[in-house]
């Protein structure tokens, strides 16, 4: 037997054991080293499908070892670093865009009114130009003056109130009532108002019980509140008009509220700074009642010395403080129902304004406040 046979025995032997089936090809075979156990390999996730790259080849030639050295792990390796990159084939870093200018900041608006000045100007000094009218001709007519601006203001708060809070306040027997409140007060003095303010109560009582009982001390509570707040403060102005200088003492009242309410606006709204009470107002200020305070006791100074008879300068002074007060407070308390109510103005009667009670809201708690001083300081006739 020659050397060919003799070598080639082995090999023959070698593949003895695959006779009729394939030799096993170098790509299924297990790695060299330890033995391999694919149960025993750790289960990843497939590597996502990486798109050809130039040196990749060319329809799945060239997939092992390649002339540059490089393998198919490195390929795959750098597909997967260009996918974590840019989407594009241009993987040049881009220039950043350039930010624009920073721009000059917006200029503040000027501070504005919140009403129609010029409606509101034009409605006050027709009404004055009414109520100075009244005032000096005959004094009936402005006790009907009143009357009128009463069952008005009666009829926006009641009306505010259905709409509002479903509070059912029976406004017929408050408008009749009313009336006659401020027609005792003016010619049977603070008696007769008293004795209308009671027989107006029980009106109310007895009218609501027409209706269902349901809700009853709610609607009769809010008529008794409605009845006092508007008709009976209102009929100190119709007792000022009784003495002798009723007119002047009126037209004090009427100058020394005016001039408060002006002088805390105009302050308040050039210089103010600190909120006043800020849940209940947010639009007053410290400063505008600084304003209202000065001005009041300045134009109550020249009304006592010039207007009223027997009046001193001094009597002015503490005239004109006590209205500021009663005033401010008075447009605090109307402030409080029309914000419990959700709404801004009672009415829109009146352009500029509102409607009526926005503007008895500060002259009906400042009445009974000015008859009191004026009685003590100059007697009631």
């Amino acid at each position: 037997m020659n050397d060919s046979s003799r070598g080639a025995a082995p090999h023959h032997r070698q593949h003895a054991g695959y006779a009729g089936q394939r030799p096993p090809s170098d790509q299924g075979r297990a790695p060299a080293g330890p033995a391999y156990d694919e149960r025993a390999a750790p289960q990843t996730r497939p590597m996502p499908i990486v798109p050809d790259f130039p040196d990749a080849g060319r329809d799945g030639e060239n997939r092992g070892s390649r002339a540059d050295g490089r393998s198919d792990q490195e390929d795959r390796d750098r597909g997967a670093a260009r996918l974590s990159g840019p989407l594009f084939r241009d993987e040049m870093p881009q220039e950043p865009m350039p930010t624009a200018p920073p721009t000059a900041p917006t200029p503040q608006p000027k501070k504005r009114a919140g009403r129609d000045l010029r409606a509101a100007i034009g409605v006050g000094i027709g009404l004055g130009a009414v109520i100075v009218a009244s005032l000096f001709i005959v004094k009936a007519v402005f006790v009907g003056v009143i009357a009128v601006a009463v069952v008005v203001g009666l009829w926006e708060l009641t009306s505010r109130l259905q709409e509002r809070k479903q509070i059912k306040a029976p406004l017929v027997p408050l408008a009749v009532g009313g009336v006659a409140m401020v027609v005792a007060g003016y010619v049977r003095g603070a008696e007769g108002a008293w004795v209308a303010m009671a027989l107006t109560a029980l009106a109310v009582l007895v009218w609501r019980m027409t209706e269902p009982p349901d809700g009853y001390l709610r609607d009769v509570t809010a008529g008794l509140f409605a009845a006092f707040y508007v008709p009976f403060l209102a009929t100190f102005v119709a007792m000022m008009l009784t003495a002798e200088d009723g007119p002047q003492r009126v037209l004090t009242f009427l100058l020394l509220t005016v001039v408060s309410d002006t002088g805390a606006y105009a302050v308040g709204w050039r210089f103010g700074k600190h909120k006043l009470a800020p849940r209940i107002s947010p639009g007053k200020t410290r400063e505008g009642l600084a304003g209202a305070v000065a001005f009041a006791m300045a134009a109550g100074a020249l009304c006592m010395q010039f207007l009223i008879d027997g009046g001193a300068w001094w009597q002015g002074l503490l005239l004109g403080l006590a209205v500021a007060v009663s005033a401010t407070l008075g447009d605090l308390g109307e402030s409080m129902i029309k914000r419990d109510l959700g709404i801004k103005d009672m009415g829109t009667l009146l352009p500029g304004h509102g409607g009526i009670m926005d503007r008895l809201d500060s002259l009906l708690p400042t009445a009974p406040v000015v008859w009191l001083l004026m009685v003590i300081f100059v007697g009631a006739s």
